[in-house]
């Protein structure tokens, strides 16, 4: 069901020859760009009209209005399960006290006397949040977005999320009572690019929407397109792609659970990666022995989880040891990387390269998708490699207060000078000569 590549016996090639011996997804967003390009100018010039029809032509459903109604929230906080909703209150609260604990303080620096640089932090002001339908309902990226932009004081937070068919054209009412428990009331019936594009451009009429400076959430390609083609106009977190899981383990590791964390990825989606790295044959084949019996035993066998663990984006990846498979999983990136060998922790030290780490055997992927605390908003497709998971600090822009004595200015105005004519720039220096009667004040 799940292929092997044996990287045994010779020496592991560096970074970008290494990383193309590895396993990984096919998502193409440039390609998917060109196809969201008219969707988002549609919105742009259409607005509300665009998304209604969208919402008919992609959901199948036929909306009057895009916004959810206040009612809608409330009947869905009334009729959630009580037992769903003390889990995610639980996961509110711990995933707020990791989140407040990022935010950062004001600080300054005392450069010379007379001369100090202070930096703040100042939240964007408005951000719009995308949570996924489709094949499941993801309350928890409702919590992974709202909790972070909260912490971080964000004062206007809207969500989109797509209409379905089965709840009248509403989003699915777990992700409306999550809303409801974290006191986000702007909701819109929304997916897609189109989500993305009602967010940057904004919309007007009773429905409508003001611009954000700023949109996170994970989604599918097209979410991930519609992103690309606004970076710059707002901010994005990242370019979400299909799950993974790459899961480092030596002999000491247990196949159950080794078995049991890659289906749990592998039953998000087809595209969804799940990779072994172990220096171990007997657990990688203990591993394939286990997979077959916990997968009959669970729901989306065919139409995710066999897709996912078959495909090209998952396999066993056999290495010579411990040494080399952290190579391999660094190489590779993670969005989720479990550390199951012996001394896991110091070995999870030493990895540079994962969106999330996860220590040892009762620290599995599953429990950062709900209840950590962590955030599971996390860079795919390698780029774990360069970029971070969402925090507080995504939604917080650092501003520099520059603040500077006459007598401090006159003591550094001969290097100012000095650089400005060497960069050809003489009127940068001449804006520091002005101060002092267009002389350059004594060293």
């Amino acid at each position: 069901m799940i292929s092997r590549i044996d990287l045994r016996g010779d020496a592991l090639p560096e970074g970008a020859a290494l990383r193309a011996l590895l396993p990984r997804a096919e998502f193409d967003v440039e390609a998917a760009l060109e196809k969201v390009r008219p969707i988002c100018e549609d919105v742009h010039h259409r607005g509300t009209a665009a998304l209604i029809e969208y919402a008919e032509r992609f959901d199948g459903v036929t909306l009057e209005r895009v916004r959810v109604p206040a009612t809608a929230l409330a009947t869905a906080l009334a009729g959630l399960d009580p037992e769903v909703r003390a889990a995610l209150e639980e996961s509110i609260r711990r995933a707020r006290i990791v989140h407040r604990a990022q935010r950062r303080g004001e600080h300054t620096t005392q450069v010379v006397p007379g001369g100090t640089v202070t930096e703040k932090w100042v939240p964007v002001e408005r951000v719009g949040l995308y949570a996924p339908g489709g094949r499941s309902v993801y309350p928890s990226s409702v919590i992974m977005n709202v909790v972070p932009a909260q912490e971080a004081g964000v004062e206007s937070i809207a969500l989109a999320s797509p209409p379905q068919k089965d709840h009248g054209g509403l989003p699915h009412p777990t992700i409306l009572a999550a809303c409801a428990l974290l006191g986000v009331d702007e909701v819109y019936a929304v997916g897609g690019a189109q989500a993305v594009a009602m967010f940057a451009y904004g919309t007007t009429g009773p429905d409508g929407c003001p611009p954000a400076n700023m949109v996170t959430g994970p989604g599918n390609i097209w979410v991930a397109a519609a992103k690309r083609y606004f970076t710059g106009r707002i901010g994005i977190d990242t370019e979400a792609g299909p799950t993974e899981i790459a899961v480092l383990a030596d002999a000491t590791a247990d196949p159950v659970h080794v078995a049991a964390d890659l289906i749990s990825q592998a039953e998000h989606d087809p595209m969804a990666a799940a990779v072994l790295v172990t220096d171990s044959p007997a657990l990688a084949d203990a591993v394939e022995r286990e997979l077959v019996p916990q997968i009959a035993a669970t729901r989306h066998v065919e139409d995710r989880i066999v897709p996912a663990l078959s495909g090209t984006q998952s396999a066993i990846v056999l290495v010579d040891g411990v040494e080399e498979g952290l190579r391999v999983v660094n190489a590779y990136g993670a969005e989720h990387l479990e550390i199951q060998t012996a001394g896991a922790a110091a070995v999870a030290a030493r990895v540079r390269n994962a969106g999330a780490v996860f220590i040892g055997p009762y620290a599995p992927v599953s429990l950062g998708d709900y209840c950590a605390g962590s955030n599971h908003v996390l860079p795919t497709g390698g780029c774990a490699c360069h970029s971070s998971g969402l925090s507080v600090q995504s939604f917080l822009r650092g501003i520099h207060l520059v603040d500077y004595t006459r007598d401090a200015l006159a003591e550094v105005t001969h290097h100012v000078v000095t650089l400005a004519e060497a960069e050809d720039l003489p009127a940068h220096g001449a804006a520091l000569k002005a101060r002092f009667g267009w002389k350059v004040p004594s060293k």
